[in-house]
């Protein structure tokens, strides 16, 4: 008897249609086909221990699975139960009759319990676009799943509530989540900007990285506040659309990240490698490649403290995919895309010792050491980020004080206002901030006058900036003049835009 289970596979941060093809006739050979890896391969075992565990019976006949398309490589657990359900099937156990509009995955334990999986979520997307109606899945998984409209999902604990649900249509209920409704709860408290005394320019700069996607370095010396500030980034960013909400659960779910009973993301992410990080855990990649952390912090910040403890490699492989919003990982047999369209904030002590230009501690480090440390971080990765920011220590007083620091909701407004206009400025151009515009719409959106256009080459000429620097000071006086209601770039607010620049390498070498 021959029985077709739907079933998924990952590629990327999407699923492919996968079919479980179960044949039982004369013999008692088993066969597993269809470039299953290794655990896919010791899944019999599984399968067989659980039938022994639950009741069912093992056929004694020749049982031959293939695993649809066959070129595509398998890997994982999660067939275990598709295989299993087929096996069933085409013995005559349970009836087949549902498996045509029902898509199953899931990990088997040796007593028939069900372990959570991966991918979820673009699994049940790929489910609704193959037009089934139902999806089964491990307890643990289904709330994730179910925030996809127009598909049943069901969640199992074990093996034996799966067949009885396909025997006799109990045993299992179906999950139900509302998107909306998730977006409508409040969110947690987090950390805030109104906990942060002082640092008002330190804030407005990280304003208007938020403001524009822009990504920003915080110079300073120890205890100055960088990573205080840098951790309230996501506090002050726009609230995630349905849209980023699903893409960056998507990305979540296939590194296996979401956590159990967890259904979707509704918090920009925050991503804090530590600087002894590889460059294939930092942009993903491996041997069954899996997103890092650049891709996990989609549509959300990624915090790399101390930038020049970070190995060189770790951080040159960063620069395409800051420029291209993607990281594109090639295999001999296949090419995978993981989104990465975050936003960068680094912070560095300006020296080894951290007080190189302290106003009252004295620097231990000569000029050499203190160039040597700089040169680190290469001239190109540096010209990547918009905003160099000087972070300095606070004052007793200031720390000492009473008022009321400005939240982080109040600065949010702005910056999703701000959000807003570039929204309907590139609504025909496929990006959503000031951050990505190619020189096409540089030229078209970042006109300045005569007054600005001198300011700044004065600025080039004596800084030694780059033309990649050039555009993005322009980017970030069209961001200033977007929080301030402008539709033109003033004089202003190139000035501002290009005191974010104080900072670039070169002029720490000719100080």
């Amino acid at each position: 008897m021959f029985i077709k289970v739907h079933s998924a596979a990952l590629l990327g941060v999407d699923a492919i249609p996968i079919s479980v093809e179960i044949t039982i006739g004369r013999g008692s050979k088993f066969f597993l086909v269809g470039l299953p890896d290794n655990a896919v391969k010791e899944s019999a075992q599984r399968i067989f221990s659980v039938f022994q565990n639950t009741g069912y019976h093992w056929p004694g006949q020749r049982i031959t699975i293939n695993l649809a398309p066959a070129d595509i490589r398998k890997e994982g657990a999660a067939y275990d139960l598709p295989m299993a359900i087929g096996i069933l099937a085409a013995a005559g156990q349970i009836s087949g009759t549902e498996l045509e509009e029902t898509m199953i995955m899931g990990e088997l334990s040796l007593d028939g319990s069900l372990q959570p999986i991966k991918g979820v979520l673009p699994m049940a997307i790929q489910a609704k676009k193959m037009g089934l109606k139902k999806f089964i899945v491990p307890d643990e998984n289904a709330r994730e799943a179910s925030v996809i409209d127009g598909l049943e999902i069901y969640g199992a604990k074990n093996f034996e509530e799966v067949c009885d649900f396909l025997r006799y249509g109990t045993g299992l209920n179906r999950v139900y989540e509302s998107a909306d409704e998730i977006f409508k709860e409040p969110e947690a408290e987090g950390p805030d900007f109104a906990e942060v005394k002082g640092q008002y320019n330190i804030k407005r700069a990280l304003e208007i990285a938020a403001a524009g996607g822009h990504n920003v370095l915080l110079i300073g010396p120890p205890g100055a506040g960088k990573t205080m500030l840098a951790k309230r980034m996501p506090s002050i960013l726009p609230p995630l659309s349905l849209e980023e909400a699903l893409e960056t659960t998507k990305i979540h779910s296939v590194a296996g990240k979401m956590g159990r009973k967890k259904n979707l993301i509704t918090r920009r992410p925050f991503r804090a490698p530590h600087h002894s990080v590889s460059d294939v855990a930092l942009v993903g990649g491996g041997s069954y490649p899996q997103p890092g952390e650049i891709s996990l912090a989609h549509n959300g910040v990624l915090f790399l403290d101390e930038l020049p403890e970070f190995k060189r490699q770790v951080l040159e492989v960063m620069r395409q995919p800051m420029e291209d919003r993607v990281v594109t990982i090639s295999r001999a047999k296949f090419t995978v895309d993981y989104p990465a369209g975050f936003m960068l904030v680094a912070s560095m002590n300006p020296c080894p010792c951290g007080y190189y230009n302290h106003p009252e501690k004295p620097c231990s480090c000569d000029r050499g050491q203190v160039d040597r440390y700089l040169n680190r971080i290469s001239g190109p990765l540096l010209d990547r980020i918009d905003l160099h920011v000087e972070v300095t220590p606070v004052a007793f007083d200031t720390l000492n004080s009473k008022g009321e620091e400005e939240k982080s909701s109040q600065i949010r407004e702005r910056v999703s206002m701000a959000r807003e206009v570039q929204k309907n400025r590139f609504q025909e151009d496929g990006i959503f901030a000031n951050a990505q515009m190619q020189p096409r719409l540089i030229r078209n959106h970042c006109k300045l006058d005569q007054n600005s256009q001198e300011m700044l080459k004065q600025a080039m000429e004596r800084l030694g900036l780059s033309a990649r620097a050039y555009d993005r000071i322009k980017k970030v006086g069209r961001t200033i003049a977007d929080l301030e209601g402008s539709p033109e770039i003033k004089a202003e607010h190139i000035a501002e835009a290009i005191q974010y620049r104080t900072l670039d390498k070169a002029n720490w070498q000719l100080a």
